[in-house]
């Protein structure tokens, strides 16, 4: 991995660490977020730590899985890190779903922490 960029190392290192969060216990993905972070999740708005953690708690499954298939970083003028992620996710006894999502991050106090995050699954309904 040392010879990564380091914007590659980070992105990876955060994909890694959220999705093992996301998948143990989505209540504790408060510390990725800040009061300003911002999620749209398939199309509705939420704004500021408290409100995403209450959206990704409540969602209606009781365990969860992703697959990572691929996932992309790049640096930003403003020295942050964007990064996008393709994979698949498994939802209690669902099917297989894909899924995208878009994570940008951004060195504050000491950490990366997300400030923007986009979810979409995978589905193409016309």
């Amino acid at each position: 991995m040392g010879d990564k960029p380091i914007w590659e190392q980070i992105g990876s290192s955060f994909v890694q660490h959220y999705y093992q969060l996301f998948d143990a216990d989505r209540t504790q993905l408060g510390a990725i977020y800040i009061d300003a972070s911002c999620l749209t999740w398939e199309g509705q708005q939420f704004q500021g730590k408290a409100a995403i953690v209450e959206k990704l708690s409540s969602l209606p499954f009781q365990k969860i899985q992703h697959s990572i298939t691929a996932q992309d970083h790049q640096p930003t003028p403003d020295s942050c890190i964007l990064s996008m992620v393709v994979g698949q996710l498994k939802a209690d006894d669902d099917q297989l779903l894909g899924f995208h999502q878009t994570f940008l991050l951004k060195h504050f106090q000491g950490a990366w922490v997300c400030t923007n995050e986009v979810f979409r699954l995978g589905l193409h309904n016309g």
